[in-house]
């Protein structure tokens, strides 16, 4: 009903969110035939919230490096994320899961539905990934090694400072950043990118979604995950979870709003990073999670509804930004759009708006001086025109009818698609899994 919901608010999204659906249903018809590589593709699309589709449009070599380096880590959080492990079993885990990836026999149970599943039949992913090539394999176990490392470090030491955060930050998602560069550089479509861009990629996207996800964190059974640093939520309450109650929704939000200005301090290093990309499948695969980012930010910015549920993006509004995302003046575009949409939502009376207001200027200005700013049309829909319930029902018959044509047409060429081809279809597509 959700679905529908926003459908109805926004009929301009269906369209999209059709094409969305059609290729939805052609990356799960490209699953490799054999049995270890049709885990790990099929695992990819039920564990992941974003980079299922976006992963499967890479070339294939490379797309089946990322999605081995995605589901080991994947794997090694899932890990981290089970607050019912012991520390004692837990840490010695974590610091030896590089080690494991080559073995196919090790396999670990925790987590629960598909990552339980995930990590009962890891001997998949290992078996994967003893068939990339020898630089992929370094670079993965790498990471591996230096992200259950870290882990395992904040396993017994909470988030007190700032620097506390952006350490535990980068072990796990600045150090993913990092591996996505060497994995870039190993492929030969990139040149290796520097340790603090690469670093800042992560930061950006991990930062967002700790934001986004204080609740779901914090209610966490049977302990709560707390990532919001001391130095910043300790200023505005005695305890973390006092945020969720409603009586502290003043102090929530400007905590809030503290911590989404934290997250602006990457933008700068992002944009710089993905400027620097060759390839364009290589381009759309990082430039649409950072999109996603800014988008997210700019929702949860002075809103309470963080603290009381989930704040995301809409399935259309994400199917059409994503629609648009194919060069760096696209993505100029949605970064100042979203920051045009968050500037306006800032208070005056915030105790940190002047240091958001710097923020948001730096980023608007480098989107200016970029000279590849796009202005003829904007990401946000600023205004609607009202369509009547008639005019609604002949659009739904129209979607109806195109949606019926394109399963008709799919399942005449079906048998003429191969695995290879799914790169080409989704840039036809051009729609994107939700994020």
């Amino acid at each position: 009903m959700g679905t529908f919901g926003e459908i109805v608010r926004h009929p301009e999204d269906l369209y999209v969110l059709i094409r969305l659906k059609m290729a939805i249903r052609e990356a799960e018809k490209q699953i490799p035939p054999q049995p270890h590589w049709a885990f790990c593709y099929s695992m990819l699309h039920k564990v992941s919230r974003s980079f299922g589709l976006v992963i499967q449009q890479l070339g294939p070599v490379l797309r089946d490096a990322v999605c081995i380096f995605y589901l080991v880590l994947r794997a090694l959080d899932t890990v981290e994320d089970d607050t019912s492990i012991a520390t004692d079993v837990k840490v010695p885990i974590l610091k030896a899961f590089h080690q494991h990836v080559y073995d196919k026999e090790w396999h670990f149970s925790c987590g629960t539905n598909h990552y339980k599943v995930l990590l009962d039949e890891f001997h998949h992913v290992s078996t994967a990934f003893l068939e990339l090539d020898k630089s992929y394999q370094e670079a993965i176990e790498d990471i591996t090694k230096r992200m259950g490392e870290g882990m395992a470090k904040f396993i017994c030491k909470e988030v007190e400072t700032t620097d506390d955060y952006d350490e535990y930050c980068h072990y796990v998602a600045g150090l993913v950043g990092l591996g996505l560069s060497k994995l870039f550089h190993a492929s030969k479509l990139e040149d290796l990118a520097s340790d603090t861009l690469s670093n800042s990629m992560g930061l950006l996207l991990q930062k967002t979604n700790i934001i986004r996800d204080y609740l779901e964190d914090i209610n966490e059974i049977p302990k709560s995950r707390m990532f919001w640093p001391r130095q910043i939520w300790g200023k505005y309450a005695d305890k973390l979870e006092d945020f969720k109650y409603e009586e502290n929704s003043e102090k929530a939000v400007q905590c809030l709003n503290d911590m989404v200005t934290n997250a602006l301090y990457h933008v700068e290093d992002s944009l710089t990073y993905m400027s620097a990309l060759r390839d364009p499948a290589t381009f759309r695969f990082c430039a649409i999670p950072q999109v996603m980012a800014i988008g997210t930010l700019a929702l949860c910015y002075n809103n309470v509804e963080v603290f009381r549920g989930v704040v995301k993006m809409r399935r259309g509004l994400t199917a059409r930004v994503i629609d648009r995302t194919k060069s760096m003046s696209d993505v100029y575009e949605a970064f100042y759009d979203f920051s045009c949409m968050l500037k306006s939502k800032v208070d005056k009376n915030d105790p940190n708006a002047t240091l958001t207001i710097s923020r948001l200027d730096a980023i608007q200005k480098t989107c200016w001086d970029s000279s590849l700013l796009n202005r003829r049309r904007s990401y946000i829909l600023k205004s609607r025109p009202e369509y009547s319930p008639v005019v609604m029902m002949i659009m739904f018959v129209i979607m109806a009818l195109i949606l019926a044509l394109l399963l008709s047409n799919r399942s005449t060429v079906q048998v003429e698609k191969k695995q290879d081809k799914l790169p080409q279809i989704l840039q036809l597509v051009k729609a994107f899994k939700t994020y």
